[in-house]
Protein backbone atom coordinates (compact mmCIF):
# COMPACT_ATOMS: atom_id res chain seq x y z
CA UNK A 1 0.00 0.00 0.00
CA UNK A 2 1.07 3.55 -0.75
CA UNK A 3 -0.44 6.81 0.50
CA UNK A 4 -0.27 10.10 -1.40
CA UNK A 5 -1.32 13.46 0.09
CA UNK A 6 -3.39 15.27 -2.52
CA UNK A 7 -3.42 19.04 -2.17
CA UNK A 8 -6.39 20.77 -3.82
CA UNK A 9 -5.76 24.41 -2.85
CA UNK A 10 -6.55 26.50 0.21
CA UNK A 11 -9.42 28.60 1.53
CA UNK A 12 -9.67 31.31 4.16
CA UNK A 13 -12.16 31.07 7.02
CA UNK A 14 -12.78 33.20 10.08
CA UNK A 15 -10.62 32.16 13.03
CA UNK A 16 -13.46 32.63 15.49
CA UNK A 17 -15.66 30.26 13.51
CA UNK A 18 -12.88 27.69 13.37
CA UNK A 19 -12.00 27.84 17.08
CA UNK A 20 -15.39 28.51 18.64
CA UNK A 21 -15.31 29.66 22.26
CA UNK A 22 -11.50 29.62 22.46
CA UNK A 23 -10.30 33.26 22.69
CA UNK A 24 -8.18 34.60 19.87
CA UNK A 25 -5.42 35.45 22.33
CA UNK A 26 -4.96 31.70 22.74
CA UNK A 27 -5.59 30.24 19.28
CA UNK A 28 -3.49 32.81 17.43
CA UNK A 29 -0.44 31.44 19.23
CA UNK A 30 -0.86 28.17 17.34
CA UNK A 31 -2.59 29.21 14.10
CA UNK A 32 -2.00 32.61 12.46
CA UNK A 33 -4.67 34.92 11.02
CA UNK A 34 -4.58 38.02 8.84
CA UNK A 35 -5.82 41.54 9.63
CA UNK A 36 -9.39 40.43 8.88
CA UNK A 37 -9.19 37.52 11.33
CA UNK A 38 -9.09 35.04 8.45
CA UNK A 39 -6.99 31.90 8.75
CA UNK A 40 -5.70 29.99 5.75
CA UNK A 41 -6.75 26.33 5.62
CA UNK A 42 -5.72 23.45 3.39
CA UNK A 43 -8.14 21.17 1.58
CA UNK A 44 -5.88 18.13 1.65
CA UNK A 45 -7.20 14.82 0.38
CA UNK A 46 -5.58 11.39 0.51
CA UNK A 47 -5.02 8.85 -2.25
CA UNK A 48 -4.69 5.25 -1.11
CA UNK A 49 -3.20 2.84 -3.64
CA UNK A 50 -3.72 -0.74 -2.52
CA UNK A 51 -3.37 -3.48 -5.09
CA UNK A 52 -5.63 -2.65 -8.02
CA UNK A 53 -7.66 -0.12 -6.00
CA UNK A 54 -7.05 3.61 -6.12
CA UNK A 55 -9.08 5.12 -3.31
CA UNK A 56 -9.47 8.87 -2.92
CA UNK A 57 -10.69 10.33 0.38
CA UNK A 58 -12.54 13.65 -0.03
CA UNK A 59 -11.94 15.87 -3.05
CA UNK A 60 -11.96 19.56 -2.10
CA UNK A 61 -14.23 22.39 -3.17
CA UNK A 62 -14.27 21.75 -6.93
CA UNK A 63 -14.70 24.46 -9.55
CA UNK A 64 -18.38 24.35 -10.54
CA UNK A 65 -19.48 27.40 -8.57
CA UNK A 66 -19.44 30.92 -10.00
CA UNK A 67 -16.76 33.46 -9.16
CA UNK A 68 -19.00 35.43 -6.80
CA UNK A 69 -19.65 32.36 -4.66
CA UNK A 70 -16.02 31.24 -4.66
CA UNK A 71 -14.87 34.74 -3.70
CA UNK A 72 -16.44 34.29 -0.25
CA UNK A 73 -13.74 31.74 0.54
CA UNK A 74 -10.65 33.55 -0.78
CA UNK A 75 -9.28 30.50 -2.58
CA UNK A 76 -5.52 30.53 -2.90
CA UNK A 77 -2.56 28.32 -3.74
CA UNK A 78 -1.40 26.74 -6.98
CA UNK A 79 -2.60 23.19 -6.32
CA UNK A 80 -5.70 21.61 -7.82
CA UNK A 81 -7.05 18.11 -7.42
CA UNK A 82 -6.21 17.11 -10.98
CA UNK A 83 -2.71 18.64 -10.89
CA UNK A 84 -1.93 16.84 -7.64
CA UNK A 85 -3.16 13.51 -8.97
CA UNK A 86 -1.15 14.04 -12.15
CA UNK A 87 2.00 14.78 -10.13
CA UNK A 88 1.89 11.18 -8.87
CA UNK A 89 0.99 9.72 -12.25
CA UNK A 90 -2.77 9.36 -11.77
CA UNK A 91 -5.88 10.75 -13.45
CA UNK A 92 -9.47 11.11 -12.19
CA UNK A 93 -10.41 8.18 -14.44
CA UNK A 94 -8.04 5.96 -12.45
CA UNK A 95 -9.94 6.35 -9.17
CA UNK A 96 -11.84 3.16 -8.28
CA UNK A 97 -13.36 4.34 -5.00
CA UNK A 98 -14.29 7.85 -3.81
CA UNK A 99 -14.83 8.05 -0.05
CA UNK A 100 -16.66 11.19 1.12
CA UNK A 101 -16.30 11.85 4.85
CA UNK A 102 -19.29 14.20 4.77
CA UNK A 103 -21.04 16.31 2.18
CA UNK A 104 -20.07 19.86 3.12
CA UNK A 105 -18.97 21.69 -0.02
CA UNK A 106 -15.26 21.88 0.86
CA UNK A 107 -15.09 18.09 1.22
CA UNK A 108 -17.15 16.84 -1.74
CA UNK A 109 -17.28 19.74 -4.22
CA UNK A 110 -14.89 17.95 -6.55
CA UNK A 111 -17.15 14.88 -6.81
CA UNK A 112 -19.13 16.33 -9.71
CA UNK A 113 -18.13 18.59 -12.59
CA UNK A 114 -19.76 20.38 -15.50
CA UNK A 115 -20.18 18.35 -18.66
CA UNK A 116 -18.31 19.46 -21.79
CA UNK A 117 -20.88 22.03 -22.96
CA UNK A 118 -21.93 23.10 -19.43
CA UNK A 119 -25.52 22.03 -19.87
CA UNK A 120 -25.44 19.64 -16.92
CA UNK A 121 -23.28 17.73 -14.50
CA UNK A 122 -21.31 14.50 -14.64
CA UNK A 123 -19.21 12.51 -12.21
CA UNK A 124 -15.63 13.74 -11.90
CA UNK A 125 -14.50 10.16 -11.24
CA UNK A 126 -16.44 8.22 -13.86
CA UNK A 127 -15.10 4.78 -12.94
CA UNK A 128 -15.40 5.13 -9.18
CA UNK A 129 -17.83 3.80 -6.62
CA UNK A 130 -18.75 6.66 -4.28
CA UNK A 131 -19.02 5.96 -0.53
CA UNK A 132 -20.46 7.96 2.36
CA UNK A 133 -22.57 7.19 5.41
CA UNK A 134 -26.31 6.70 5.12
CA UNK A 135 -26.90 9.05 8.05
CA UNK A 136 -24.88 11.83 6.43
CA UNK A 137 -26.55 11.40 3.04
CA UNK A 138 -30.02 11.63 4.60
CA UNK A 139 -28.91 14.65 6.64
CA UNK A 140 -27.42 16.37 3.58
CA UNK A 141 -30.49 15.83 1.40
CA UNK A 142 -32.83 17.15 4.11
CA UNK A 143 -30.58 19.76 5.74
CA UNK A 144 -31.25 21.79 8.86
CA UNK A 145 -31.23 25.57 8.61
CA UNK A 146 -27.83 25.87 10.22
CA UNK A 147 -26.06 23.64 7.73
CA UNK A 148 -28.09 24.04 4.55
CA UNK A 149 -25.65 26.53 3.01
CA UNK A 150 -22.92 23.89 3.26
CA UNK A 151 -24.90 21.28 1.33
CA UNK A 152 -25.12 22.07 -2.37
CA UNK A 153 -27.50 19.84 -4.30
CA UNK A 154 -25.27 19.93 -7.39
CA UNK A 155 -22.55 18.25 -5.31
CA UNK A 156 -24.86 15.52 -4.05
CA UNK A 157 -27.78 14.62 -6.29
CA UNK A 158 -25.77 13.71 -9.43
CA UNK A 159 -23.90 11.09 -7.40
CA UNK A 160 -27.14 9.55 -6.17
CA UNK A 161 -28.75 9.70 -9.60
CA UNK A 162 -25.75 7.96 -11.18
CA UNK A 163 -26.44 4.80 -9.20
CA UNK A 164 -22.79 4.67 -8.11
CA UNK A 165 -23.35 5.73 -4.48
CA UNK A 166 -22.97 3.19 -1.68
CA UNK A 167 -24.22 4.13 1.78
CA UNK A 168 -22.55 2.89 4.96
CA UNK A 169 -24.93 2.16 7.82
CA UNK A 170 -22.57 0.70 10.41
CA UNK A 171 -18.98 1.04 11.51
CA UNK A 172 -16.53 -1.52 10.21
CA UNK A 173 -14.47 -2.47 7.18
CA UNK A 174 -15.73 -0.94 3.94
CA UNK A 175 -12.77 -1.91 1.73
CA UNK A 176 -9.75 -4.12 2.35
CA UNK A 177 -7.49 -2.33 4.87
CA UNK A 178 -9.94 0.57 5.28
CA UNK A 179 -12.53 0.71 8.03
CA UNK A 180 -15.00 3.47 8.83
CA UNK A 181 -16.01 4.92 12.17
CA UNK A 182 -18.88 7.37 12.54
CA UNK A 183 -18.84 10.56 14.61
CA UNK A 184 -21.76 12.89 15.16
CA UNK A 185 -20.53 16.14 16.73
CA UNK A 186 -19.52 18.16 13.67
CA UNK A 187 -22.38 16.82 11.57
CA UNK A 188 -24.49 13.69 11.48
CA UNK A 189 -22.56 10.45 10.88
CA UNK A 190 -19.28 11.92 9.69
CA UNK A 191 -17.32 9.00 8.25
CA UNK A 192 -13.73 8.85 9.47
CA UNK A 193 -11.56 6.38 7.49
CA UNK A 194 -9.00 4.29 9.38
CA UNK A 195 -6.35 2.96 7.01
CA UNK A 196 -4.13 0.00 7.83
CA UNK A 197 -0.99 1.00 5.95
CA UNK A 198 1.48 -1.85 6.25
CA UNK A 199 0.81 -2.20 9.99
CA UNK A 200 0.43 1.50 10.85
CA UNK A 201 -3.06 2.93 11.32
CA UNK A 202 -3.48 6.29 9.57
CA UNK A 203 -6.69 8.14 10.36
CA UNK A 204 -8.05 10.74 7.96
CA UNK A 205 -9.31 13.35 10.41
CA UNK A 206 -11.64 15.42 8.17
CA UNK A 207 -13.58 17.76 10.49
CA UNK A 208 -13.38 15.59 13.58
CA UNK A 209 -10.17 17.52 14.19
CA UNK A 210 -9.36 19.89 11.33
CA UNK A 211 -5.86 20.75 12.55
CA UNK A 212 -3.24 19.98 15.17
CA UNK A 213 -4.35 23.17 16.92
CA UNK A 214 -7.71 21.51 17.64
CA UNK A 215 -6.21 18.71 19.73
CA UNK A 216 -6.91 20.27 23.19
CA UNK A 217 -10.27 18.96 24.34
CA UNK A 218 -12.37 22.18 24.36
CA UNK A 219 -10.92 23.53 21.10
CA UNK A 220 -13.98 22.88 18.96
CA UNK A 221 -15.26 24.63 15.84
CA UNK A 222 -18.28 26.92 16.07
CA UNK A 223 -19.45 25.12 12.93
CA UNK A 224 -20.07 21.90 14.88
CA UNK A 225 -23.77 21.17 15.18
CA UNK A 226 -23.46 19.28 18.48
CA UNK A 227 -20.39 20.55 20.36
CA UNK A 228 -21.00 18.38 23.42
CA UNK A 229 -21.06 15.34 21.17
CA UNK A 230 -17.77 16.54 19.68
CA UNK A 231 -16.27 16.40 23.17
CA UNK A 232 -17.47 12.82 23.48
CA UNK A 233 -16.17 12.03 19.98
CA UNK A 234 -12.74 13.36 20.89
CA UNK A 235 -12.60 11.44 24.17
CA UNK A 236 -13.52 8.22 22.37
CA UNK A 237 -11.02 8.82 19.61
CA UNK A 238 -8.12 9.83 21.88
CA UNK A 239 -8.37 6.67 23.94
CA UNK A 240 -8.06 4.58 20.78
CA UNK A 241 -5.42 6.80 19.15
CA UNK A 242 -2.98 6.73 22.06
CA UNK A 243 -3.44 3.04 22.80
CA UNK A 244 -2.99 2.03 19.17
CA UNK A 245 -0.42 4.66 18.15
CA UNK A 246 -2.55 6.13 15.37
CA UNK A 247 -1.09 8.62 12.91
CA UNK A 248 -3.52 11.52 12.40
CA UNK A 249 -3.66 12.94 8.88
CA UNK A 250 -5.10 16.47 8.70
CA UNK A 251 -7.32 17.71 5.92
CA UNK A 252 -7.32 21.39 6.85
CA UNK A 253 -4.07 22.12 8.70
CA UNK A 254 -1.97 24.21 6.34
CA UNK A 255 1.16 23.81 8.46
CA UNK A 256 1.01 20.22 9.74
CA UNK A 257 0.25 17.25 7.52
CA UNK A 258 0.22 14.60 10.24
CA UNK A 259 0.88 14.00 13.91
CA UNK A 260 0.84 11.50 16.75
CA UNK A 261 -0.62 12.05 20.23
CA UNK A 262 0.40 11.44 23.83
CA UNK A 263 -1.03 12.00 27.29
CA UNK A 264 0.40 14.89 29.34
CA UNK A 265 -0.48 16.40 32.74
CA UNK A 266 -2.55 18.98 30.80
CA UNK A 267 -4.40 16.33 28.80
CA UNK A 268 -3.90 14.86 25.35
CA UNK A 269 -1.45 16.85 23.26
CA UNK A 270 0.52 16.57 20.02
CA UNK A 271 3.53 14.30 20.41
CA UNK A 272 5.14 14.90 17.03
CA UNK A 273 4.19 16.57 13.75
CA UNK A 274 5.56 16.05 10.27
CA UNK A 275 4.88 14.91 6.75
CA UNK A 276 2.83 11.74 6.50
CA UNK A 277 5.73 9.86 4.89
CA UNK A 278 7.84 10.47 8.00
CA UNK A 279 5.49 8.29 10.07
CA UNK A 280 5.29 5.34 7.68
Amino acid sequence: MKLYPIETGNLRLDGGAMFGVVPKVLWQKTYPSDENNLCNWAMRCLLVVDGDRRILIDNGIGNKQDEKWLAHYYLNGDDTLEKSLNSFGFRPEDITDMIITHMHFDHCGGSVKWNADKTGYELAFPNATYWTSKGQFEWATNPNRREEASYLKENILPIYESGRLKLIEEEGEILPNISAKLYHGHTESQLIPHINCNGTTVVYMADLMPSASHIPMPWIMAYDTRPLDTLHDKERFYAEAIKNKYVLFFEHDLYNEACTLHETPKGVRVERTGKLAEFL
